[in-house]
């Protein structure tokens, strides 16, 4: 509660003047604060009327708090063209604001409240702050893909306080037909989203601006991950029974996906398409109701939060000197930027789960948990393999190698902030493997 009371003080904050940098700071400040209240199994701490944080709750903040900071630091941009900064910087703390809510509630209707608030301050930064005209289109397809899913939400949720009286997580037992598992799980499989409900999410990356491709990817995702986890319990004894479609859905998903990688043009979309090919391994892990499945998902959950939102920023980086997504344009960048290209290489490697980052650590789990619930998704599950790698490594090498496009008016090097922001992305990726049992002690 100390935290949510911390971000409305800083409301006033964003509405100073050179109070830019300042939020960062802040945000920076709250992270090592909020790693001082850790959570180390899943019961909950910091209880409060309806907040607590179990280790779940407390590795999603986490990495919102970390996200949002480093969404201010990639969007130096529109400080520097004064492009709206302060209702910028408050777009941010109130999204901030409601994912932390989110995460932390412990009653189920403040986390439907709080899960749908945390959709406007996105669709403000889709359609604020992003690049062409089509991101009307786009933030359209976000707003109404997840409001008609979160309709029967809703309904399904009144439906339980009918039943149980109360509507914290805690006094849910296994009960339910298909109908409320349908209702109430289907926001979340558009929120990962599931292939067949994924269309938005490509459109959303494309047009949105650099810090809100990075929340996306980051964070918003893993709300529908986060959803699912939660209300599993609920849900087992016909879990049991109609999981294997989702599984299949996403499994054959994830394998056409990554083809559609293979022949992307524009960077932002391939980095987006391989979102919905990843989440689709997460969604996967916890439709088999294993343990392995739910502690897999939440390291490749993590993983994908932090890699992907790199990828976004570096795809942001070459977009502000060359005015284009387009890998026809860039091209030959390794002999414009070979520090850049270092950091193009070590987030590549990550995508395509190389060790020693997190996203390995989640890959072995989830086909531990996956090859286990059944020998035939071995299939897909090595077709996801080698293609993510492939599409990885075209990424790479396409952008880096080759001739340069010739007609490149002028080019600057990387700044210092650029590579920092980059680091910090890379960094607790690649660092988390060493302490990756906080990742499997919540159930």
């Amino acid at each position: 509660m100390k935290f949510a009371l911390m971000m409305l003080f800083m409301m006033p904050l964003s509405f100073v003047r050179k109070g830019f940098w300042l939020n960062q700071c802040l945000y920076f400040a709250m992270t090592l604060l909020f790693l001082l209240t850790m959570s180390f199994d899943y019961s909950f701490l910091n209880v409060s009327y309806f907040l607590g944080c179990d280790l779940l709750s407390y590795i999603m903040i986490l990495l919102s708090f970390w996200i949002c900071s480093l969404m201010i630091m990639a969007s130096e941009g529109i400080y520097y063209k004064n492009y709206y900064p302060k209702l910028f910087l408050f777009m941010v703390l109130l999204l901030m604001f409601s994912l932390f809510m989110t995460f932390s509630s412990m009653n189920l209707f403040v986390f439907y409240i709080f899960f749908e608030l945390s959709l406007l301050p996105v669709l403000i930064l889709i359609m604020g702050w992003g690049y062409q005209p089509e991101r009307l289109q786009a933030g359209m397809y976000l707003l109404f893909y997840t409001l008609l899913a979160s309709l029967p939400m809703m309904v399904s949720i009144f439906y339980y306080y009918e039943n149980f009286m109360t509507l914290d997580f805690f006094f849910f037992s296994d009960s339910g037909g298909i109908y409320t598992y349908m209702c109430m799980n289907m926001v979340f499989f558009v929120k990962m989203p599931m292939y067949f409900v994924h269309l938005w999410l490509p459109k959303a990356h494309v047009e949105a601006p650099v810090a809100g491709s990075m929340v996306l990817a980051g964070v918003m995702l893993k709300l529908g991950g986060y959803g699912l986890m939660r209300l599993m319990p609920m849900f087992i004894s016909i879990g049991v029974k109609v999981n294997y479609i989702f599984v299949v859905i996403s499994m054959v998903g994830g394998f056409l996906v990554s083809l559609i990688c293979l022949r992307q043009m524009d960077m932002k979309s391939l980095i987006a398409y391989s979102s919905v090919a990843h989440m689709g391994l997460v969604l996967s892990g916890i439709m088999t109701l294993t343990y392995w499945g739910m502690c897999g998902s939440l390291v490749l959950m993590v993983a994908h939060g932090l890699c992907s939102s790199g990828l976004f920023c570096l795809a942001n980086i070459s977009y502000e000197r060359l005015l284009s997504r387009s890998l026809f344009l860039n091209k030959g960048l390794l002999n414009l930027m070979p520090g850049m290209a270092l950091w193009w290489f070590l987030f590549s490697c990550c995508n395509m789960a190389a060790p020693p980052s997190l996203n390995l650590l989640g890959e072995i789990m989830l086909i531990n948990s996956l090859v286990g619930w059944s020998n035939l998704s071995m299939v897909f599950l090595a077709l996801m393999s080698f293609f993510s790698a492939a599409y990885s490594l075209y990424l790479y090498s396409y952008s880096q190698h080759g001739k340069m496009y010739s007609g490149l008016y002028s080019m600057s090097s990387g700044y210092v902030r650029e590579y920092l922001l980059l680091l910090l992305h890379w960094f607790p990726l690649n660092l988390l493997v060493l302490k990756s049992e906080y990742c499997v002690m919540w159930i």
